[in-house]
């Protein structure tokens, strides 16, 4: 069975279907549209809004009849399935109203698209895609094969054949969390944990490094708060904010957040909570994490 074999059990023509499969160079975006997928589907849906001259042409060509299947391409010549898209409208937008859009500059931070100032078009469509129920419980559980080459990111679905490779029993989307040694954050990264890490680092409380990779200094913290190692993390992920992701720490403010790596360098008890500073002292020592070697002020 193929794809377009789903669309006519529907009642959709395929010629009426573009097939988009999601696999940005971007690494931080790569990471990111998963989790959007599953646990953020606007601002998924708004990375697909617009799109370049080739594109745009095409889907305009099928507003008020026609639909975009979504996928991430997660595997070398597979694609994930995130759901159909009706083009259900259109309408131009200026640069000025594409960049009022707050969620279009958390987009362009993890690398998406953006309408930048080296665009010649004055102005841009931007597509009513609204997702409908085509085989919802599939989402992230459909696998098609995408034919070759890789790089043709988009297709016209009746002059293709996507065969089904899989139907899987949990959703791909959902990715388990690492073990506590092989954690390494960015700083974007914080702010899209999926919700199954949240709970897991609000569990864990401990001792934990934070590198700065444009000049190698490192900065020891502990957490045993509220929320443990994901409330005191949550702090610098500032929603987003560069300005306040220093988390209150001195020596962090004035700093590009975005060259920030967090990660774990012990896990801690629950009753170990009166020895977490003489902990995290022997860490800071043991790593020369104190100025002026280091970012901790003491």
């Amino acid at each position: 069975m193929e794809l377009n074999d789903l669309f006519a059990l529907k009642g959709i023509d395929p010629r009426n279907v573009i097939a988009l499969r999601h696999r940005p160079t971007a690494q931080l975006l790569q990471a990111a549209l998963p989790v959007w997928a599953e646990e953020k589907p606007n601002l998924f849906n708004l990375h697909q809004q617009t799109q370049g001259p080739a594109l745009q042409k095409a889907m305009s060509g099928l507003v008020g009849n026609g639909f975009v299947a979504s996928f991430i391409g997660q595997n070398p010549g597979k694609a994930t399935f995130v759901g159909l898209y009706e083009i259900a409208g259109s309408r131009p937008m200026d640069r000025k109203s594409y960049w009022d859009i707050p969620e279009h500059h958390e987009l362009k931070a993890h690398g998406s698209f953006n309408f930048g100032s080296d665009d010649p078009r004055e102005s841009i469509e931007f597509f009513d895609l609204v997702q409908t129920d085509f085989y919802q419980s599939w989402r992230g559980k459909l696998i098609v094969d995408w034919p070759p080459p890789e790089r043709s990111w988009w297709r016209r679905s009746e002059r293709n054949a996507m065969p089904i490779s899989a139907i899987l029993e949990e959703s791909a989307f959902v990715s388990t969390l690492p073990s506590w040694d092989a954690v390494n954050l960015s700083w974007r990264q914080l702010s899209g944990l999926p919700t199954s890490w949240r709970i897991a680092l609000s569990q864990w409380r401990g001792i934990y490094f934070i590198h700065d990779v444009s000049d190698g200094k490192g900065y020891v913290g502990s957490a045993s708060g509220e929320e443990n190692l994901f409330g005191r993390w949550n702090s610098y992920a500032a929603g987003g904010n560069a300005d306040r992701a220093h988390g209150g720490n001195k020596l962090l403010k004035g700093r590009d957040p975005e060259n920030f790596r967090f990660s774990i360098l012990e896990l801690l008890s629950p009753s170990s909570k009166e020895d977490v500073g003489r902990i995290e002292s022997s860490w800071k020592v043991r790593l020369h994490t104190r100025a002026p070697h280091g970012l901790n002020e003491n």
